[in-house]
């Protein structure tokens, strides 16, 4: 069962001239149930505009997307439901601790108090986080807030999680915690849309890749397939290849 559908997804932001800029043009894919599927592409190419469609927080200016059956724009808050929405930049309220924090959102969810202080601390314990969870967030480190911020995203166990350059300037260790989270999440039945600047990460964790260039998908395949198309081995020449863009090196490549 697919668990994510996008269907001819648009986006058109307006602009000063009154020339309206299409961000995502004519997006189509599907993510199944236990894939990690990995929208790449340069900056620009309307990544973080398609997961915000996806997730609800923007509406797009027509075409249709689904979230475990749900319509993104007629059901909204079922599809906040089922899923985690984690980005490098989500904030955090600055005066509460992890642990509150966490509490916080498990009862917008719908927790009793003795539930959401369980699910909290299980987080906390899982993602090794006993050290700082008493800490109010606007002290932490950005390791520290990323943790914080994937137990806010699993605080309902979603069955979906959507994640926006989940990794970007963490250190080696928060690195490392996060791409194994996002493998047992994968290996726990999760459905994961993920969006990096670091292919190697992407190499090494999606089954599905689509490479995405003005607002389209130039293409979409597991990695071997990829290879085999177009005779690269590594993302960065494969993309190139695909948009006949060899100006384009180094815009790809963190």
């Amino acid at each position: 069962m697919d668990l994510v559908v996008a269907d001819n997804l648009v986006k058109v932001f307006p602009t000063p001239e009154g020339i309206g800029k299409r961000a995502v043009d004519g997006l189509s894919f599907r993510v199944g149930r236990g894939q990690i599927y990995g929208l790449l592409g340069p900056n620009g190419a309307g990544k973080t505009t398609t997961l915000r469609m996806l997730s609800g927080l923007m509406e797009p200016t027509s075409g249709s997307a689904r979230i475990a059956g749900h319509d993104v724009v007629s059901e909204p808050e079922a599809v906040k439901r089922s899923l985690g929405f984690l980005t490098a930049n989500t904030g955090l309220y600055q005066r509460l601790t992890g642990r509150e924090l966490l509490i916080f959102f498990a009862q917008l969810h719908g927790m009793r108090a003795v539930e959401a202080r369980r699910r909290a601390d299980h987080l906390i314990e899982w993602l090794s986080m006993q050290q700082f969870a008493s800490l109010r967030c606007g002290a932490l480190s950005t390791g520290q807030r990323q943790r914080v911020n994937i137990a806010r995203a699993l605080i309902a166990d979603p069955p979906i999680l959507v994640m926006d350059e989940p990794t970007l300037g963490l250190d080696v260790l928060s690195n490392r915690l996060i791409i194994e989270f996002i493998k047992r999440e994968r290996d726990l039945g999760k459905t994961i849309i993920l969006s990096t600047h670091y292919l190697d990460e992407a190499e090494s964790m999606c089954n599905v890749i689509g490479l995405l260039h003005e607002g389209q998908l130039v293409a979409e395949g597991d990695l071997d397939s990829l290879r085999e198309r177009t005779g690269e081995q590594r993302l960065t020449g494969i993309f190139l290849k695909l948009v006949h863009a060899d100006e384009m090196t180094g815009v790809f490549v963190r």
